[in-house]
């Protein structure tokens, strides 16, 4: 194993390892200097109860005047911030409501606080295209404002049109001028797109800016904060730093205790660092706030190595109830449970379709991955080949698609990129998922 790892950090260096293919990554170091550490972190106010009282002046309002599209587009507002800071998808549909009633009132032309409402539940529900060509409209006409082009580049992104959203951030920060939020907003946007491409290091220094930038607004927004401590916190796991990632994740929950993302993140962590224990803790409690589905996944993981089969089971029966519950879940949750299949041997040719279907709409990279990973278990050999080509066009630097392209390469005969591609996976971040690591290592083991 010793000069396994030698020969790949000499390929690294000499900026040769190949991925699946012959696609090459991109994501060499930087020389570029490391951020300092983030600010310790401090408790922040919630503003949930202020919220919900507003909330509820404002329902009681459009019941008085349903015509009121000021106090219908305010109410959209707030119900997609209570998605931020909660995830619970009630909130989406409330806001979607109150939008669609703000626009029956008061045409775009005249309402573009109502089509804007309208575009960000769009993108919260994954209806991607609606969300690029409504924020397209706002762009004409909302000329020379920087909100639209954000909107515009967020969906962009999730579509797979790189190009198109780099160039819809710059005209945002053009636009955007000093408003401290808008300077989160561009750096958290770079961030995303450095970490897409890679560049981990300057994802890092995009979000420790960001950070520092919410923190030295007159009143830090909470989930803005405990979002850039997550977010770094991600960045240090994808490159195997567990630790930092942990205390990271710590971070974010004493800016915003019980921030649904940290939790998880934070049993992500625990697990990597052997603490199954403690992990199975903070997912337990990150799925008591939201039951998404690859915190479920995951939990039922943990459950099944600890020996806990009839718990893992309960677990992985939920993440099917909730991803078929309603047609929302069923679009939003629609990776996930493709994912899911995959990587327990489940039903694979619903998850291959389920992947296909959607990477005919949203070509992003992480769709190529998908398709790719459930085409392999679905035997599309052919087709696990041709969609894993996609998936490293950027150069992102993620354990989990090198282990996806690894084993393709070894379901195809490929021995030699199969090895690169997992030694890659397990050098990079050697417990990125606890069950699929342990199945990545056993297939190097048998090259």
């Amino acid at each position: 194993m010793a000069m396994r790892i030698i020969r790949f950090v000499q390929l690294a260096a000499l900026g040769l390892i190949a991925l699946f293919l012959g696609a090459c990554g991109r994501g060499q170091e930087t020389s570029a200097p490391q951020p300092p550490p983030p600010p310790p972190a401090v408790p922040l106010p919630s503003e949930a109860v202020a919220a919900e009282e507003t909330i509820r002046f404002l329902e009681n309002r459009v019941k008085r005047d349903p015509e009121d599209f000021i106090a219908h587009n305010k109410l959209a507002g707030y119900y997609l911030q209570r998605v931020r800071e909660t995830g619970d998808v009630t909130y989406l549909n409330l806001a979607f409501r109150a939008a669609k009633a703000s626009l029956a009132t008061l045409r775009p032309e005249r309402n573009t606080g109502g089509l804007t409402a309208l575009a960000q539940v769009e993108y919260a529900s994954h209806d991607f295209i609606a969300a690029r060509d409504h924020a397209q409209r706002l762009t004409a006409l909302e000329p020379g404002k920087s909100y639209p082009f954000q909107i515009l580049g967020d969906a962009l992104l999730e579509l797979g049109e790189y190009g198109k959203a780099e160039a819809a951030f710059r005209q945002m920060e053009q636009f955007g001028g000093i408003q401290g939020l808008t300077r989160v907003a561009i750096e958290q946007r770079i961030a995303r797109l450095a970490m897409l491409r890679g560049d981990l290091d300057a994802a890092r220094r995009s979000l420790s800016s960001a950070l520092n930038l919410a923190l030295a607004l007159p009143a830090p927004p909470r989930e803005t904060v405990a979002w850039c401590y997550w977010q770094l916190g991600e960045a240090a796991f994808a490159l195997g730093d567990y630790a930092t990632a942990e205390q990271r994740c710590r971070d974010s929950l004493v800016a915003f205790p019980d921030y649904f993302r940290a939790l998880a993140s934070l049993g992500r962590a625990l697990a990597a660092r052997g603490d199954t224990a403690g992990a199975i803790e903070q997912y337990e409690r990150a799925v008591q706030r939201l039951p998404d589905p690859s915190f479920v996944a995951a939990l039922g993981d943990l459950y099944k190595l600890s020996g806990r089969e009839k718990y893992a089971a309960a677990q992985y029966a939920l993440v099917e109830h909730i991803g078929r519950l309603n047609a929302l879940n069923g679009v939003l949750y629609n990776r996930q449970l493709a994912l899911f299949y995959a990587d327990h041997d489940l039903k694979p040719d619903e998850a291959y379709a389920s992947a296909k279907r959607e990477y005919e709409v949203r070509r992003d990279v992480y769709g190529a991955d998908a398709l790719a990973w459930t085409a392999l278990k679905a035997g599309k050999i052919n087709e696990a080949q041709a969609a894993i080509r996609e998936a490293p066009r950027l150069g992102t630097r993620d354990a989990r698609m090198f282990y996806h392209a690894g084993m393709i390469a070894r379901a195809a005969g490929d021995k030699a990129s199969a090895r690169s591609n997992l030694e890659l996976a397990l050098t990079l971040s050697p417990q990125f998922d606890r069950l699929q690591a342990s199945i990545a290592r056993k297939a190097l083991e048998n090259l």
